[in-house]
């Protein structure tokens, strides 16, 4: 989890005890030493040492002939402009790590792995997950700094936190802050024990959807730059232990690695200049137009969400393969299932995942299904933002509180999330 930054002190002026009777006392003032402490970073190739900027604001005293024994302040050109420079002192500032560093803390990427990219390791004593992707296409490094830095300086409690980057060849490695718990995946879905889950009550899912919503409408809305995550599925997102609460994985990889992100039938077609960029998406999650053009919006992200919502609400597969009458296999979508639950009378509770018992509130579970039908609309025009779709969610969410209490079914946060 985050660990807590400590708070840079704020050096408190010593009380001046002033003469009026004399202009000694005033410029005594003027002169005060400050403590300073310097940041710098520990990789080779980077290192940047500086003094933080004193909080406290510098200022000059001058004597005013028109009034007898008066003082008027002013603050300092300098202080103003070291005030403006304070933002690129502060810890938030994305840390540039140089590979070997990496290669160091992962055993030379032979430490067990995560994934097939991604590495658990310990760098500058800090747990952290290393996770590999190739460029899509090359940087400038000035632009590059920037976009780190802004993803960097984002701070959410649903999104995991992004603390720098290294470069290597045609990869880049970022570096997250390591999160304790389980994907969503393997929550909802125990391979062990497939009719067992850690998410056994209504609230417990609720919750889910509300955080990723939050963490979703930060991203596209509130980050700084209109972010498109462009990787959003239920093993994108991490469970945490110690409360339950869900926090999106791999924000800022879409963008530090040039995949093509923009508006579809806008003048800006994606962020690198050119449609001619293809990738391939998770089966399942893809929303109809970034099939077809392989182009990456907000409203492909609305259409994921979609997906995992209804995931959520079934405990079913995104896309899964079933055996068909005639021996063939069949492909069965949760979205499809979704929408003939809602035309059909009853549907929705013999759709709604049975491992809930049907200890859930009806009419709360038929609008959130219609929330996860509209994110999933074919038309992106049609699919709403996630701004109105987070405070809709957070709506159900409350009344799914009230009925828990109403009920005595309060989330059991004692579970753990070990493999079964």
């Amino acid at each position: 989890m985050c660990r807590t930054k400590k708070s840079t002190s704020v050096v408190e002026p010593r009380n001046r005890n002033r003469n009026r009777n004399t202009k000694r006392n005033m410029h005594a003032n003027n002169s005060h030493p400050q403590p300073t402490r310097t940041l710098t970073s520990s990789s080779s190739n980077y290192e940047s040492s500086t003094s933080d900027v004193p909080i406290t604001e510098s200022r000059s005293y001058v004597y005013d002939n028109t009034k007898n024994r008066d003082w008027s302040k002013s603050s300092s050109i300098s202080s103003r402009a070291s005030l403006s420079s304070l933002k690129d002192t502060l810890p938030e500032n994305p840390n540039i790590y140089n590979f070997s560093e990496i290669s160091a803390a992962t055993s030379n990427l032979s430490t067990p792995r995560l994934s097939s990219s991604s590495w658990r390791c310990f760098i500058r004593d800090r747990d952290v997950v290393v996770f590999q992707r190739k460029f899509r296409r090359q940087f400038d490094l000035s632009e590059l700094r920037h976009r780190l830095a802004l993803i960097c300086r984002s701070h959410h409690s649903s999104l995991v936190k992004l603390l720098g980057a290294s470069i290597s060849g045609n990869y880049i490695f970022l570096v997250y802050d390591f999160v304790p718990g389980a994907s969503l995946v393997d929550c909802l879905r125990n391979r062990r024990n497939p009719s067992f889950t850690d998410l056994s009550t209504w609230t417990s899912r609720m919750q889910i959807a509300s955080d990723i919503a939050h963490g979703l409408d930060y991203i596209h809305n509130s980050s700084g730059s209109g972010f498109v995550h462009n990787h959003i599925k239920s093993s994108s997102i991490v469970v945490a232990e110690d409360n339950f609460s869900a926090k999106i994985c791999h924000f800022g990889t879409s963008d530090l690695c040039g995949e093509a992100v923009g508006e579809v039938s806008g003048a800006r077609l994606d962020r690198s200049g050119s449609r001619t960029v293809r990738f391939e998406g998770t089966r399942g999650y893809m929303a109809p137009e970034f099939q077809v053009t392989g182009v990456a919006t907000q409203k492909t992200d609305v259409y994921a969400f979609g997906v995992v919502v209804l995931e959520l609400l079934s405990g079913d597969e995104a896309v899964r393969f079933e055996f068909d009458d005639d021996g063939s296999y069949k492909r069965v979508s949760v979205v499809e299932t979704a929408r003939v639950a809602v035309e059909e009378n009853g549907g929705a509770r013999k759709w709604v995942d049975k491992r809930l018992r049907d200890s859930f509130p009806m009419d709360v579970a038929e609008r959130m299904i219609r929330v996860g039908l509209e994110c999933v609309e074919d038309d992106p025009n049609k699919r709403p933002d996630m701004g109105r779709v987070s405070i809709e969610v957070s709506k159900l969410y409350l009344e799914s509180k009230k009925w828990a209490e109403n009920m005595g079914t309060d989330i059991d946060l004692s579970v753990s999330l070990a493999p079964r």
